[in-house]
């Protein structure tokens, strides 16, 4: 499918992808091997039809049902803009994020992989790229990232993080640092960039108080 300029063009009906830890945001690339043949028949259905799965992260502290692990409500939806199969029979794919869904209700298949009905409605600013002017001390968030990576021993190129756009540089941080599964769920489920920014920037600043680094969380 091309890229939806509204919801109302987006599936009712969603595969899901439950991964805890993997966070896709709109606009951003998620690499995956495929290896269980559950999710190996669920690459095969996507790519004879829209390529769209749906990635969501289960609830760790919950227990199981017959279905599998309870899920979080909210996921983002990601076209299948890559594809490859290993001579073993893995798939190694990239999903591109698209837009962020709301599960209405798990529905009972046929199919080894589980799907759901969704709700796009809450998520409609996803299908607009941000502006950098939404990101107001983008020189303050660059500050602490330098001093985060330096705490976690992570090399960056700092000149490819200088010239991204707000909303790249923000959603590659926010899908690639070590953030625990909640903190995770906490990035993908910010409103809107500013917020994903400052929740992002929050993150970081605990992490260095943590560690013993010198950033003061500046959020409540």
């Amino acid at each position: 499918m091309q890229r939806p300029r509204k919801t109302s063009e987006l599936p009712e009906v969603l595969p899901l992808f439950p991964l805890p830890g993997a966070l896709l945001l709109p606009r951003g690339r998620l690499p995956l091997n495929i290896f269980e043949p559950r999710y190996l028949s669920m690459i095969d259905d996507a790519l004879g039809g829209d390529r769209l799965i749906g990635m969501i992260q289960p609830l760790r502290s919950s227990g199981e049902s017959s279905i599998g692990p309870e899920l979080y409500e909210v996921g983002c939806a990601g076209r299948l803009t890559s594809f490859s199969e290993t001579a073993d029979g893995r798939y190694l794919i990239t999903l591109t994020g698209l837009v962020r869904f709301r599960i209405v209700e798990t529905l009972s298949t046929i199919t080894p992989y589980r799907q759901a009905r969704v709700d796009w409605d809450d998520f409609s600013v996803d299908l607009t790229p941000a502006d950098d002017d939404d990101v107001p001390d983008r020189a303050g968030l660059l500050a602490v990232l330098k001093d985060y990576l330096k705490a976690q021993q992570l090399e960056a190129d700092w000149e490819t993080i200088e010239d991204a756009p707000c909303e790249t540089l923000i959603n590659s941080l926010a899908m690639i640092c070590p953030f625990d599964p909640k903190e995770k769920q906490a990035l993908l489920e910010a409103p809107a960039l500013a917020d994903r920014a400052q929740t992002l920037l929050a993150l970081m600043e605990f992490a260095l108080a943590s560690s013993g680094g010198d950033a003061e969380p500046s959020l409540q």
